[in-house]
């Protein structure tokens, strides 16, 4: 991955949790490791607890960054949602989150994927 891509992505990410915080969610964790994948964000709002992947493109481009988080993507957040049920056991709800953060000429446009998908 080239720095430039390794750049947006860590700016779409930040972007994507003050978005949450504003939102009154609270930021968990960031790029949290589990069965040897990665978690891009953890955060928890009424007792939900959601696993959230963000993806981060620029404006112009031919899919929406939601349409990256394909088949393969969603087997591997799954894998890494089953290591971190046991580590927040204690929350009440568990779910996989997808935000879509698209850059263009106006600054990042974020869009908060509710309960995406069920593993």
């Amino acid at each position: 991955m080239t720095e430039a891509r390794l750049e947006l992505g860590e700016a779409g990410e930040q972007h994507a949790a003050r978005h949450l915080v504003q939102a009154g969610w609270r930021i968990l964790a960031r790029r949290w490791r589990a069965a040897g994948r990665e978690i891009d964000l953890v955060a928890e709002r009424d007792g939900i607890v959601a696993l959230i992947e963000v993806k981060t493109r620029r404006a112009g481009g031919l899919a929406p960054p939601s349409a990256a988080v394909d088949w393969r993507k969603r087997r591997q957040l799954a894998a890494a949602g089953a290591a971190a049920a046991s580590r927040w056991a204690a929350a009440r709800g568990l779910r996989f989150d997808v935000m879509a953060v698209t850059w263009g000429p106006a600054g990042p446009e974020v869009d908060h994927l509710e309960d995406a998908f069920r593993p």
